[in-house]
């Protein structure tokens, strides 16, 4: 009884030295005794330092991740809070730097009004070296000085009627009127270097040749035709008997021409004779008639068209000049038969006669209100197979070779000599008057294909001859109606 007790309890005080000497909780017990009580080897201790073991593991596991997270942290940190600080103090030292140079622009700016200011300054020490003014007297002075500057330096812009919103609308930017300063003088504008002062003498050559060669030709005459005119009042018939010319240009090798006349009755130019041809002579002698059928009311709108050719059998005849009478009745009453002498005047192709238009201009400054009344026009050029158009008028705004407007009158059917009076209104300001010029057209309807051009002519400071003359009487006379007629053109 007393061996197997015994065997208990040396297993249970060993159990018990075991889990004391595993867990070391007496401080006496070190671990080479409890190797030699327990007769364990010396690699238990692998087993005996697994908890340490453990615990360090997971201390370097913690330590490990605690230092990932603080990177990522700081990354986070330099992504959201550095780089837009970062980019905010440029960007003040951007706006910094615009400050300063702003400021010295104001500076600049305050420099040059020294009128004003030596004015001002005058002003504050004679108030400080006089005894006699009180403090109050010199405050309101001073102030008086003050607002006195600021309204001189106000601008102003003249009101424009709502009317010239629209045009206004339509200009370049370099063409609004731009504010007027009522203050102190301009600053002056430093110099620059241009070319406007150097001479250049091919410039001038050749500007003299193109203004002289016009002339010359205009002048030029190529020799002299004699005809007679007469009419027939009772069959009512205009007979052109041409005679002779004299003293003609050579246009052929031989020192010769061969000359021949073609007749026109403007502005039918349907209607044409001929003369015969005269080989090898610059005097040739004609003595042709040729009949023109006309009303006798007709006549005074009518004019007689000569032109002079060389014969040329192997290729394009060759244009010697021309006559254009104008007013048939310059020398007689066409009642008897009367010899007339003119110069032939030199021209390379046949002059085309389109036609004229009478309109009227008014301008009221006031309401900055131009009128362009249409009143007629004469003599068009046929443009259908009937021998007649359909003519009606547009009129176009143009401002620096844009057009702004258009706008037309209405058609009139089978005529050339069309009757409208109507009117045309634009509005455009008074100081825009020297931008602007007015180009009148004369159309030809057609109600199947596209509308043709009879002729144009043009009014405006920058028009040439008669349009030009129109618009500057226009602009001297306001308020008044001024009419004209015009050659139309092609």
């Amino acid at each position: 009884m007393s061996g197997p007790r015994e065997d208990g309890r040396c297993r249970r005080a060993i159990s018990i030295l075991t889990e004391l000497c595993q867990k070391k909780s007496l401080p006496s017990l070190d671990l080479d005794t409890c190797r030699e009580f327990l007769l364990l080897p010396s690699d238990q201790s692998l087993i005996i330092s697994e908890p340490e073991l453990s615990v360090s593991l997971l201390a370097v596991i913690v330590i490990v991740c605690g230092l990932a997270l603080v990177a990522v942290f700081v990354f986070l940190f330099w992504k959201l809070c550095w780089v837009p600080w970062r980019n905010k103090a440029l960007s003040s030292h951007l706006a910094v730097l615009r400050s300063e140079a702003g400021h010295k622009d104001t500076m600049a700016d305050k420099l040059k009004d020294t009128g004003a200011i030596s004015f001002l300054e005058a002003a504050v020490k004679i108030s400080h070296t006089s005894p006699d003014i009180p403090a109050e007297v010199q405050m309101s002075m001073k102030d008086h000085i003050m607002r006195r500057t600021r309204i001189q330096r106000q601008t102003t812009e003249p009101a424009s009627s709502t009317r010239h919103i629209s045009f206004k609308r339509h200009l370049p930017r370099q063409m609004h009127v731009s504010s007027m300063d009522y203050g102190l003088e301009p600053p002056a504008v430093a110099e620059q270097p241009t070319s406007i002062g150097r001479i250049k003498p091919e410039l001038y050559k050749q500007k003299t040749v193109d203004t002289e060669d016009p002339k010359k030709e205009a002048e030029k005459t190529c020799g002299k035709i004699n005809f007679t005119l007469k009419y027939d009042y009772e069959n009512e018939t205009l007979t052109v008997r041409i005679l002779r010319a004299f003293d003609l240009p050579a246009k052929d090798f031989c020192g010769s021409s061969d000359p021949y006349v073609k007749i026109y009755l403007l502005p039918d130019r349907k209607r044409k004779f001929q003369t015969r041809v005269h080989r090898k002579t610059l005097n040739p002698t004609f003595d042709e008639s040729f009949h023109f059928p006309v009303p006798h009311e007709e006549l005074a709108s009518r004019k007689l068209h000569l032109s002079v050719f060389d014969f040329d059998r192997f290729s394009r005849h060759d244009m010697i000049g021309e006559v254009i009478l104008e007013n048939l009745f310059e020398d007689s009453d066409l009642s008897r038969e009367t010899s007339i002498w003119r110069d032939i005047q030199y021209a390379t192709t046949e002059s085309v006669d389109l036609g004229e238009i009478m309109f009227s201009l008014c301008y009221l400054p006031t309401a900055g209100r131009l009128t362009l009344t249409v009143i007629k026009c004469r003599n068009l050029k046929a443009m259908d197979i009937t021998g007649y158009s359909d003519p009606y008028v547009k009129v176009s705004l143009l401002c620096d070779g844009r057009r702004l407007k258009k706008k037309k009158t209405t058609i009139k059917k089978n005529t050339l000599n069309p009757t409208y009076n109507e009117a045309i209104i634009f509005d455009i300001p008074p100081e825009n008057m020297d931008q602007v010029s007015l180009l009148i057209s004369v159309m030809d309807y057609d109600r199947v294909g596209h509308n043709e051009i009879i002729g144009v002519c043009r009014v405006g400071v920058n028009a040439e001859g008669l349009g030009r003359d129109h618009w500057n009487e226009m602009l001297a006379y306001p308020r008044k109606p001024i009419a004209h007629w015009h050659p139309l053109v092609e």
